[in-house]
């Protein structure tokens, strides 16, 4: 793998300078804003010195088809990932912005990260294990490890600037955001979780869970940051799928399982990744985009 290709840090000083996320580089164009999707990646909360080239481009392009598949439910942020009709002061920049960067609306953003649970995985399957129950929800003995819920369970957590999120019951969400904004959050999420599941398990896929991001526009909702990517979604093969155990998936796992073999203590800095484990991931990323999609790089 070429890791010249790899894009970690954007610096388009004419612009300004942006916003840093974990992933993302966010630019203020005044009445709207450009997203970048880097290929940084980050795990347990540290992020690496080593970017997984393409992961930026696979995030957009999957954001992109599911935006454009959930208008039906609810509008989102984009306005433009062409390049090519992006204002003149970017285009000088357009070979770094291709296919992993859209102009999007400047919505206020709803301090809520909105997670749906389909399945029983990571931190829900830890939190079930303890009390048999997730941010609140009672849930009955006798799930196993990855087991199907009988419906989506609404899991929210509080949306962190740095470091972890932080599990949130319902009511609570309604404390912070009041109940009519709750419930619309709610409903929104695992309708796009229901008919995602549906599209995807047609192309042989689980979404065991995911998580959204909304924001208020003109008095409206709508979908904003990334939609149903390995980042934010946990994606099974459905012919490989056996309750009981922890799921081989789409995702960074095969970075988290690489790092909990070193003597390394979860804290900045992290650890320069080995090409092997670059070239599985990005591996991995490209092919959940290929399997959902139908379209590769």
């Amino acid at each position: 793998m070429d890791m010249d290709k790899t894009l970690r840090e954007t610096d388009f000083a004419e612009i300004g300078v942006p916003k840093k996320g974990k992933v993302r580089d966010i630019y203020d164009l005044g009445d709207k804003l450009l997203i970048v999707t880097t290929d940084r990646l980050s795990a347990f909360d540290v992020v690496l010195p080593t970017g997984i080239p393409d992961k930026g481009k696979v995030l957009t392009k999957l954001s992109s088809f599911w935006f454009q598949e959930m208008e039906d439910i609810i509008g989102n942020h984009i306005l433009e990932t062409d390049v090519e009709k992006y204002p003149d002061p970017l285009k000088k920049y357009g070979g770094q912005l291709k296919d992993r960067s859209m102009i999007v609306k400047k919505a206020k953003v709803i301090p809520v990260e909105c997670v749906v649970r389909g399945y029983l995985a990571g931190s829900g399957w830890n939190d079930y294990r303890e009390k048999r129950s997730i941010c609140g929800i009672p849930l009955a003995d006798g799930f196993l490890e990855s087991s199907k819920l009988a419906m989506p369970i609404f899991t929210p957590t509080t949306k962190a600037e740095e470091g972890h999120d932080m599990s949130i019951t319902y009511n609570e969400t309604v404390d912070l955001i009041g109940e009519s904004l709750a419930k619309k959050l709610m409903e929104t999420s695992i309708s796009i979780y229901e008919k995602a599941c549906k599209i995807a398990e047609g192309r042989g896929v689980i979404i065991a869970d995911t998580k959204f991001e909304f924001g208020m526009l003109d008095g409206e909702m709508i979908v904003i940051d990334e939609m149903l990517t390995p980042d934010s979604s946990r994606f099974w093969s459905i012919k490989d799928y056996q309750p009981g155990k922890p799921q081989d998936s789409y995702d960074k796992q095969i970075v988290r399982d690489y790092l909990n073999t070193l003597d390394w203590n979860k804290q900045y800095p992290g650890p320069e990744l080995p090409l092997e484990v670059v070239d599985k991931t990005r591996a991995r990323y490209v092919e959940i985009l290929q399997i959902l999609t139908g379209k590769g790089l």
